[in-house]
Order: C-alpha cells, then sequence, then structure tokens
C-alpha cells in the first residue's frame, strides 16, 4: 500500500511537470495563442470522445447543464487565451508566476458561490499578494502588458475552478471537459470567422515541429492530464492535489530557464514577488487543513 502511495504522489508529480511543461510549449508554437487554445481544445476534445467511445460511457446531459457548460468553455477559452498571451508579450517565467495568483482570486470569489464568508486569514494573505504582485510590477516595467495579461489568466481560472467546483458535484469530470472544450472550439471559431482571422488556424504542413508541439499539448498536457489527474483522486486527497499543483510555477521556470536561459532571468525583486506569492498559497492552504482539524 505505501509503495503504491508513492508511485500516486509520484505520478502527481510527473502531471505537475506536464503542466509546467504547457507553458513552455506555448513559447515554442508559433502560432497564434487563438490558434493554439483552438487545436488544443479540439485535439482534447477528440481524444475525450475516444475515451468516451471506447469505455462506453455516456455524454448524455439536461439542456440547463449545457448553456453552464457553454459559459465555462467561453471562460476557460480566455484563461487559455491570455496565458499565451502573456507568454508572447512576456516570457514563460512572468506568465506562471502570474498563475500563481489564482489562489487570490479564488479566496473572493469562492466565498460567493459557495455562500460563506470571506476567512480573515484569506483577506490578509490577498494583502501579500498584491504587494508582490506590486513589486514584481515595479521590477519588470518592460513585461507589463504580460504580466497583466497573466493576471486576467488567473482570474479566469478561479472561475473556472470555482464554478467546476460545483458541477463536479452532480456531473462526471470527463463529461463536463468534453462539453467545455466544444463549447471552447465553437466559440473561438465565430471570434475568428467574425474577425476574418480564420487563417489564424492554419499550420504550415501535418508535418510541421508546430503540428508535432500541438499535438503533445492537445493529447499529453490537456487529455492525458485531465483523465489521468481525475483516476489520482482516488488514491491522493484533493487536499493534497492541488497542493502540488501549486509547484506547477516552480517547475516551470526551472524548464524556461534550462530551455530557454538568459531570456527567462529576472530581477532580485521578481523573486522575491514570486516567493510572497507562493508563500501565501502554501500558508493559506496549511491553515485551511488546520481549520478543518481543530473544528
Amino acid at each position: 500500500m505505501q509503495k503504491d502511495n508513492i508511485r500516486h504522489h509520484i505520478h502527481l508529480h510527473f502531471l505537475v511537470f506536464i503542466a509546467g511543461f504547457t507553458a513552455i510549449l506555448g513559447k515554442l508554437i508559433t502560432n497564434s495563442p487563438f490558434s493554439i487554445v483552438w487545436h488544443r481544445m479540439f485535439i482534447a476534445l477528440i481524444v475525450i470522445f475516444l475515451f468516451v467511445a471506447i469505455t462506453r460511457k455516456k455524454l448524455k446531459t439536461s439542456y440547463q447543464n449545457i448553456f453552464k457548460y457553454a459559459i465555462l468553455g467561453f471562460v476557460i477559452s480566455l484563461h487559455w487565451i491570455t496565458f499565451f498571451m502573456s507568454i508572447d508579450y512576456s516570457n514563460v517565467t512572468i506568465a506562471l508566476s502570474m498563475m500563481s495568483t489564482t489562489a487570490f482570486f479564488t479566496s473572493f470569489i469562492e466565498p460567493f458561490f459557495f455562500s460563506r464568508k470571506i476567512i480573515a486569514h484569506e483577506l490578509l494573505l490577498s494583502i501579500l499578494v498584491i504587494i508582490a504582485i506590486f513589486l514584481i510590477l515595479n521590477s519588470e516595467l518592460n513585461y507589463s502588458a504580460g504580466i497583466i495579461l497573466g493576471i486576467f489568466s488567473a482570474f479566469f481560472a478561479s472561475i473556472f475552478s470555482v464554478l467546476n467546483g460545483l458541477l463536479i458535484k452532480n456531473e462526471k469530470a470527463y463529461k463536463i471537459s468534453f462539453y467545455e472544450f466544444l463549447f471552447g472550439v465553437v466559440f473561438i471559431s465565430i471570434f475568428l470567422i467574425i474577425t476574418g482571422r480564420l487563417d489564424d488556424l492554419l499550420i504550415e504542413s501535418f508535418f510541421s515541429v508546430n503540428y508535432l508541439y500541438i499535438s503533445i499539448l492537445g493529447v499529453v498536457c490537456t487529455a492525458y492530464a485531465f483523465i489521468a489527474a481525475v483516476y489520482l483522486l482516488n488514491y491522493i486527497t484533493p487536499y493534497s492535489a492541488v497542493l502540488t499543483y501549486n509547484l506547477e510555477p516552480v517547475y516551470g521556470i526551472l524548464l524556461a530557464l534550462i530551455i530557454f536561459g538568459e531570456s527567462e532571468q529576472m530581477s532580485s525583486n521578481f523573486y522575491i514577488g514570486l516567493l510572497l506569492i507562493l508563500f501565501s498559497v502554501f500558508l493559506n492552504f496549511y491553515l485551511k487543513k488546520y481549520n478543518k482539524k481543530i473544528n
């Protein structure tokens, strides 16, 4: 049992590593953020459909849920598009660092949807996050556009996570993701058609490096990562999973420094700000677990 537990935790860290690698692929792929997200969702959609067909699961759902999936498909599209735009306007390190602020936004959004009061320590830690963001902005003014886009991406991620937390109580995870990816593809397609940018979806050739990277992004970093993460929840607590996923910026930034070198190096104030954000995230989860034990 102990060996199995270690094996599942190693698997979880591998998934977090994959999450960090997503940003690396975002920088390597030369297509527009809209094209990257469209292909990512489309490929993952096909993979999940095949998974459903092979395992003989059902995708039938209510019209009410379809409306919810459509909204969330739009939100997750915005999250990924702004994330890859953040990389374009800055670098991998900036984009991943700003994703660490997701917990900051969640501390305010979650109480609204789950009808609970804002906890005092969450408010104090949120102030710490604001100070950290201010420190990062002032130390990296050249990347201000990328920082702002990264913050918006984190905001959309927090909305997506909280609302999915409500849906998962009554629906299967594979079904939720299937419809969210489906509507994400639809929304991006409509936007590109309206703006006359449908050519953005073109990739030079089937055998191009971009196609290889996008395929890895869709199959490994999206479809596989989703199915594996759901599977691991049978053996690892949600608390442990969420806490481990907060290492995504760390893994991603280390990878970026190794692969891209000097272009990913930031000022000392930037890293101080990042450490403050990560500190607030881990302290928040620790305090939540502690409060559950004493209540």
